[in-house]
């Protein structure tokens, strides 16, 4: 369903089960960056009712999942580090075009978030499985068909407002990015890195 082109890299879990205080950091950042990103289109596009309506109820689930997140942290005793920056999402950030139309910049920036519910998705599934805590496996579990219907979502708005626009072209590309792109992650516990 996500057409993600490169699996992460199996690696990965043994690093986030050595160091889940980080990875739950990391991922509170991860959905507060989300929340912005929704309320950032809702500034950009303010005429699209449909669009705000849902990126609305997106950035409050987004908030909810920051809470929630918060809450397991101080559960286990830990404390909220603070904000990371996010490599990979700055890389992705990167393809996302800054010319052409309106339409354009607003499909780019709605694949873009797809891009990231979807390899989010991808990253959940991995700790579904491969995390330890029967409690956090189930967490996840949830957050991994959360992150699904966001990336459903995005996909269909680029599809909903492309226009002119090649949105299924576009999104291949998007995806041969991404590859190149995670291809360099998965050698932190965090959740993209």
């Amino acid at each position: 369903m996500l057409g993600l082109q490169l699996p992460t890299d199996p690696r990965w879990a043994e690093l986030i089960r050595q160091d889940l205080s980080e990875l739950l950091t990391d991922h509170a950042w991860c959905e507060q960056k989300a929340a912005s990103n929704a309320i950032s289109m809702i500034v950009r596009h303010p005429e699209l009712d449909e669009l705000v309506a849902e990126l609305t109820r997106i950035a409050q689930e987004e908030l909810d999942h920051f809470r929630q997140v918060v809450e397991k942290i101080h559960a286990r005793g830990w404390k909220l580090g603070p904000e990371r920056k996010d490599n990979y999402v700055n890389e992705l950030m990167q393809f996302v075009r800054k010319d052409g139309g309106r339409e354009e910049r607003l499909v780019d920036r709605l694949l873009f978030s797809a891009m990231i519910e979807a390899r989010s998705c991808e990253r959940f599934k991995v700790l579904t499985e491969e995390v330890d805590d029967a409690e956090l496996r189930e967490f996840y579990r949830e957050l991994m068909i959360s992150e699904a219907g966001h990336y459903t979502t995005f996909i269909g708005f680029a599809r909903q407002f492309g226009g002119r626009v090649d949105v299924d072209q576009r999104w291949k590309d998007f995806l041969a990015y991404e590859a190149e792109v995670v291809a360099r992650y998965g050698k932190a516990p965090t959740i993209h890195g």
